[in-house]
């Protein structure tokens, strides 16, 4: 996915709109990405203008700057050209831009860290504070709850599941699909799974979350795009804002943001059932300690 953005675009649009727009670009209708590249070349004459004006600019109907601005999180236009006649108040936008033969040994190390640095201070950014209880809620209350991510983000399933298995709770996680499919078999209303999609594509998850729902299950989902697949089929969505142009294949970024989700919803959890984990707890740490010299 890649969006064209000017010097004009980084400087005029705040920060937290373009991560918005870059995480939703790629879904939106042949008429909404006029309105959208308007809005990127010329932020300037969008905040400007008036809808009828932007719209005709754009080569698109006025209801259409409207979808588009609703769809950025705006209640419609004028929300949207308040926030852009505010101006960039947040910090630059610093994509990771890729790492090439040319890159020094402190340029790499320094692009890495960056990429991670900026997903997390951009996720922390737009986290929605209601979905974000509503999880930890969820997740409190359960009796069972079924972790799931297939490839690299099974490794963020696999943490949480190591977290929350010390701590004494009924919870499952596996990066095979067949097994993640019985284990949400077994769950029943007020039981919880957390689905760990990137892309919100991933065909095993969305069907995984499908399935939960004739199970009565609550499900929870960890994705970098909100009109993905997987976001449209889950009933909570917790969003990260990693956007990376990666060498090849994954790229840290993209899970330490999912990493640090994950953490947080056990942290929350910890302190809201701290009688009833402590002696989970307690027993875990004894017992690990026999793998101690």
């Amino acid at each position: 996915m890649s969006i064209m953005m000017n010097k004009e675009s980084v400087e005029v649009i705040p920060h937290s709109c373009l991560v918005k727009l870059q995480a939703i670009y790629d879904t939106l209708k042949s008429a909404e990405k006029k309105a959208a590249d308007l809005l990127l070349q010329e932020p300037k004459f969008f905040s400007e203008s008036s809808i009828v004006e932007a719209a005709e600019a754009a080569g698109c109907s006025e209801a259409t700057i409207v979808r588009l601005s609703k769809k950025l999180g705006y209640s419609g236009y004028p929300e949207l050209k308040a926030h852009l006649v505010q101006g960039n108040g947040d910090r630059p936008m610093e994509l990771y831009a890729g790492i090439t033969e040319e890159d020094t040994y402190e340029s790499v190390v320094h692009k890495v860290f960056q990429a991670s640095i900026q997903a997390l201070t951009d996720t922390m950014n737009i986290i929605d504070k209601g979905e974000y209880q509503r999880a930890v809620e969820a997740i409190v209350n359960s009796r069972k709850m079924v972790l799931c991510g297939v490839g690299d983000a099974a490794n963020v399933a696999l943490s949480g599941y190591q977290k929350f298995i010390r701590a004494g709770m009924n919870v499952q996680a596996s990066h095979d699909p067949d097994v993640q499919l019985i284990a949400a078999s077994h769950l029943t209303k007020g039981d919880v799974i957390i689905a760990i999609s990137y892309s919100g594509r991933t065909k095993s998850i969305v069907d995984l979350v499908k399935y939960s729902k004739v199970t009565g299950a609550t499900t929870i989902c960890i994705t970098n795009y909100p009109l993905s697949p997987l976001a449209k089929n889950s009933d909570i969505i917790l969003l990260t804002a990693a956007f990376t142009e990666p060498l090849k294949g994954e790229v840290v970024s993209k899970r330490v943001t999912e990493l640090c989700l994950m953490e947080s919803l056990f942290i929350n959890v910890l302190l809201k059932k701290k009688e009833q984990f402590t002696k989970g707890l307690n027993k875990s740490s004894n017992a690990l300690e026999m793998n101690k010299l």
